[in-house]
């Protein structure tokens, strides 16, 4: 098995182009909402079709409400991993300041190990906040525990004997974790980056790179954190570290049935979403905005291919992850998104940028 691993600094060759899911709940072909056990088992035919097409990675976010089936996606990614061949295998996030982060290296180690090295954790504080209550954590903490765990994280890496105490978990003195991996850095690992220069520079500081999650506006607005996140591996004496980036968008035959199939089902998840943090709902305008200029990758293969070379040229990007699955949008759509994707999208994205 030859992985692909993101390199910074990537040629179009090493760029790596992944898909991401949260396993959204879908509607079957009478409308009706699927189960949470059939939208799993939809997640694991995307990933196979995603493996045999070439499709470079896949990325399972964590999340613990009822429009999402994924809340253990490292098991839903050992399935995956017994079908599959050379897809890497990420989560996108798993939610760090409400898990342990001896247990959460124990699952992707086992995870790489299974899958011939092939697990990536893509750690972050999930943006939604249903896993603090569930498992008996205090919000006046977000900050505190994300930080607190992480740095956990980054010297449990070492694979190496342990000693580390903190606020929010028991201390370890000369501990081993196993099972150990294959891999000179322990388990590959990025950090989930909403935004903030703060996070920029931490995870230049732990030495895990950096997965922006750019859901809205122009990518370009993200320059300045791109910039910021050279800037300090050079400060610090990194070396360069690969830059990540996630957003979401779905591919058809043309820019007009990629936007009419994803809007109804945009505009439920999006409104859901704005009704539960305050925003007024999206409208049709919003949408087109979002496609024509923003962060939603929606149209035809040369239009999201366009789209996604623009932005990892703006970011000088060694990784793109399109979040496939956006609300109800049906099984069959999203694997015709990913056959295009795969097929259409990617081989010429590396054609535009070869170009560049």
């Amino acid at each position: 098995m030859n992985a692909l691993r993101a390199v910074a600094g990537a040629t179009p060759d090493q760029l790596i182009l992944g898909l991401d899911t949260f396993g959204d709940v879908t509607l079957d072909d009478a409308g009706a909402r699927k189960t949470h056990a059939q939208v799993l088992r939809d997640v694991v035919e995307q990933a196979v079709l995603a493996d045999r097409l070439g499709v470079d990675a896949i990325t399972l976010g964590e999340h613990h409400r009822d429009d999402f089936a994924l809340t253990s996606p490292e098991i839903v990614l050992a399935a995956i991993a017994g079908r599959t061949e050379r897809i890497l295998l990420g989560t996108g996030v798993t939610v760090l300041s409400s898990d342990d982060p001896v247990r959460v290296y124990e699952r992707f180690a086992t995870l790489d190990a299974v899958s011939s090295g092939r697990a990536e954790a893509v750690l972050g504080r999930g943006s939604f906040i249903e896993s603090f209550a569930l498992f008996g954590y205090d919000l006046n903490d977000y900050d505190a525990l994300f930080s607190e765990k992480l740095d956990l994280f980054a010297r449990l890496r070492e694979e190496g004997p342990v000693t580390w105490s903190g606020q929010h978990r028991a201390a370890l003195v000369d501990q081993h974790v196993y099972p150990k991996t294959e891999q000179p850095e322990g388990v590959r690992a990025w950090i989930g980056v909403g935004g903030s220069p703060e996070s920029v520079v931490r995870s230049v500081q732990m030495g895990i790179p950096m997965m922006l999650a750019i859901i809205g506006g122009d990518p370009s607005r993200f320059a300045p954190f791109a910039n910021l996140y050279r800037k300090a591996q050079r400060e610090l004496g990194r070396e360069a570290m690969p830059l990540g980036v996630h957003s979401p968008g779905h591919v058809a035959d043309t820019d007009a049935e990629a936007r009419d199939q994803l809007w109804p089902h945009f505009e439920v998840n999006r409104n859901r979403i704005g009704a539960e943090r305050g925003w007024p709902n999206t409208t049709r305008a919003e949408f087109e905005r979002e496609a024509d200029s923003g962060s939603l990758y929606v149209g035809s293969p040369e239009t999201v291919a366009q789209r996604i070379a623009s932005t990892v040229r703006t970011l000088a990007a060694d990784r793109f992850d399109l979040k496939y699955a956006n609300g109800t949008m049906p099984h069959a759509l999203l694997m015709r998104s990913i056959e295009l994707y795969a097929t259409e999208v990617m081989p010429r994205v590396r054609e535009l940028l070869a170009a560049s």
